[in-house]
Formats: C-alpha cells, structure tokens, sequence
C-alpha cells in the first residue's frame, strides 16, 4: 500500500471512529512526516479522533519482500525473564520492535511463589520450539474475545510470509516399557494433572508456579501432589518431590508433574533411559520461523465478532497484508497526555483501513511500546508517550531486522 492510499484509509477510519459525534468535530490525519527507518521499514504517526477523544497512533509499515528485511522474535533470552523492548532491540540489532504477548506479571494469589514473567502464550525462537500456551484460565490480560484461544498466534513462516495461527503442544516422554504425554513445554503454569518439560531455556527462576491454579481459575491454590524428574543426556539423572529452582543445564530436561502427571513420574528411577520429545503443530501447513501469543482481531478483513467497543486502553497489534508479504505494527497512546487509547472494535477497524486480511492484538496498557533505530546514534528510540513515562519489561516482542541501516529519513 503506497502512502496516499495510507493517508485516505486513515481518514476515513477517522471519520468512521466518530459517528456518534458531529461531523465538525472529527479531527483529519496530520501532515506527519514518513520517516524512512531502513530500506523497506517506514515510520509514521497521526492522530484519530474517536468518539471518546483523540489517539496518538504510530505505525510501522514493513514490506517482507525487499532484500534482506525479516521480522522475528525479541526475546530476553530466557522465557523467565523480562527486558525493555529498547534493550532486546539493540542487544538484537533490530532497526525496529514492539513488545509482545502477555504475561505472568504479577502473584499474589500464592505466597511465597515468584511471578515468573513467562509470556502466557506459545512462541517459536529460530524455528524451534520455546514454549507452549499455558491453560486459558491461567493467561494474564483479560476475557479472551469470543472464538479466540490461548494457541493463538502471530508470525513468519519459513516461506517468508506472516499469518496468523494456532499452536498446539505434542510431546511424549518415552522408556522402554511406558510412554508418558507431555502437555507443557516452558511455561508458567501446567494443565491439571499434566506433564511439563522444562529445558535450558526457561532460565533460572522457581518452577513452582506451574503447579498452582487451576485450568479455570489462576488464584486456585498449589497442588502438593508434584513429583520432578532430572533427565541429563537420555538418562534420569535425580527425583524430587519439589519443583526446582536454579537454571538448567543445556543437555537436561526436566520433567514436573502435577496430580495424576506426578503420578505417572514416579515410575522413572535414577538411570533409567528416558527419550524426551515435543513439537509445536500450527495449524498453518507451512511451519513458523517465528512467532508468539497474539489474539485475533481481524479475518479476511472483517472484524471479529464480540470484541470490546467500550473500553480505551494503549494498545498494541499487528496487522497482516498483501497476503503476507507486509506487516503493519501499531501502538497507540493512551494514559498520559491527552490521548485516549483504542477499543478493540477501533483497533480491528484501524487494520482494516490499512489494509490487512488478518490483525491480532498483543500486550497494551504500560506494555506497549514502539521503538526504531536512530539513524544518527544507532540507538533504540521509544517513539510512543509511555505510561508514567517508564518502559515496563516484557517478556518478548517482534523485531524487524534490514541488511543496512537507513540512509536517512523519507518524507
């Protein structure tokens, strides 16, 4: 999409937000600049007029076909830890990024538990596995919207096109008289009476939290009916009848397991031999290079039905065009300033006037964030207000990448 198409379809979602006002009121996009951030990735920002009042939106408007532009996951480098989206930026050297999926920020329904700040949904680092969905009674962010999973997710294929998707966690753990279903990989917390693998990725926080809450109420209290199992080179190396703690060695596994899964461990003893296997299946025939939790908003460039149209909040989402071979990534203000925030409903349509078949929302409020790379300085530059000013840590994101960095900017 060139940029006065940009411009036309921004202004007539402008004028759509605001029906329930006075035609004199609605506010026109502003004569914003675009900013040219790399060969293929552009910058720019405008103002909506909404029922509710004015939003400040910034959009990323990427083309996955130029030479050497791809997207991709921003991660902290363990799925238990959390940075600034700025920070995984430049570590990563990505030209641009926004924050991600939701996560596990807080606990204060179990004393004594560490919040994890594990992204809830499931994610593919490099084409591999990371982690898969916790139960969707156990995800941060609120009433998923009516049809809409804790599998959903957003991402690249290897074909090089983003789409939107589903994820879904089989795994085994395999001896040679039993085979044992894993149905958690990396995440915060298990589905009752399940199996989890834990790898070297997890990082070094307490796994505690997996054994707590219920698949439909997260504040349910912990289960003691746990029972852990060390599996190093192929072999069980140490039992427990606690979760650990610590980080894990590449080369081990873990396998925790709650109620009848704990059960089920206690038939692996020290030195037995122990094949542990899991894969992500999407729903795409086409495998995920990246991708991560994301909600859907928008399918075949109608919105979904049910969303919120009530609440305004900073939001931030993804759309998908061109069949894939663009993607547009918005944050939007809200909290500080003058800003309002989008509803949802507002969100699904701002995709649609930008074009996209498909549109997911990811993380808002304090999370959201938008960064591009100072041309000058080489730096991450936040280019949303941030709410209090501060940008919170995230668990994850998506990165854009290009083969050089810009030669400036566009107009």
């Amino acid at each position: 999409m060139n940029r006065a198409r940009v411009a036309a379809a921004v202004l007539l979602l402008t004028l759509s937000l605001c029906t329930a006002r006075p035609a004199q009121a609605t506010t026109p996009l502003d004569a914003s600049a675009v900013e040219r951030i790399a060969p293929g990735v552009e910058y720019r920002a405008f103002t909506l007029t909404t029922a509710h009042g004015p939003t400040r939106i910034h959009l990323l408007t990427v083309d996955l076909r130029h030479r050497g532009v791809r997207a991709g996951l921003l991660y902290p480098g363990a799925v238990a830890e959390r940075a600034p989206v700025s920070v995984m930026a430049e570590r990563q050297g990505a030209v641009a990024a926004v924050n991600g999926d939701f996560f596990h920020i807080t606990e204060d329904q179990h004393p004594g538990v560490p919040a994890t700040g594990a992204a809830s949904g499931a994610s593919v680092l490099e084409g591999r596995p990371l982690k898969a969905a916790v139960p969707e009674g156990q995800r941060f962010g609120g009433a998923l919207p009516p049809g809409d999973t804790a599998e959903d997710v957003l991402g690249v294929g290897t074909d090089g096109r983003a789409r939107t998707g589903r994820l879904t966690l089989h795994g085994q753990l395999r001896t040679a008289r039993t085979t044992l279903p894993v149905r958690g990989l990396n995440q915060y917390a298990l589905p009752e009476g399940a199996i989890g693998l834990f790898t070297s990725q997890w990082g070094s926080v307490s796994r505690a939290r997996a054994v707590c809450g219920t698949d439909h109420n997260r504040a349910a209290p912990c289960t003691h009916k746990v029972f852990e199992v060390t599996i190093r080179h192929g072999r069980v190396q140490r039992t427990s009848t606690t979760p650990g703690t610590g980080p894990i060695p590449p080369g081990t596994t873990v396998a925790l397991g709650r109620e009848g899964g704990a059960r089920a461990l206690r038939s692996l003893t020290p030195g037995t031999a122990v094949e542990a296997g899991y894969r992500l299946a999407s729903t795409s025939r086409i495998p995920f290079a990246f991708a991560l939790g994301a909600y859907p908003l928008l399918k075949h460039r109608q919105p979904l039905p049910g969303l919120n149209a009530v609440t305004a909040e900073p939001r931030t989402a993804v759309g998908v065009a061109d069949h894939g071979r663009s993607l547009r990534l918005i944050a939007t203000d809200g909290r500080e300033s003058t800003a309002t925030g989008l509803t949802l409903a507002e969100l699904a349509r701002l995709l649609r006037s930008l074009g996209c078949d498909e549109g997911a929302y990811v993380d808002g409020g304090a999370s959201t964030t938008l960064t591009t790379r100072d041309p000058v300085t080489g730096r991450a530059t936040v280019r949303n207000t941030l709410d209090h000013g501060q940008e919170r840590r995230v668990p994850n994101g998506i990165a854009l990448y290009a083969l050089r960095r810009s030669d400036g900017a566009g107009s």
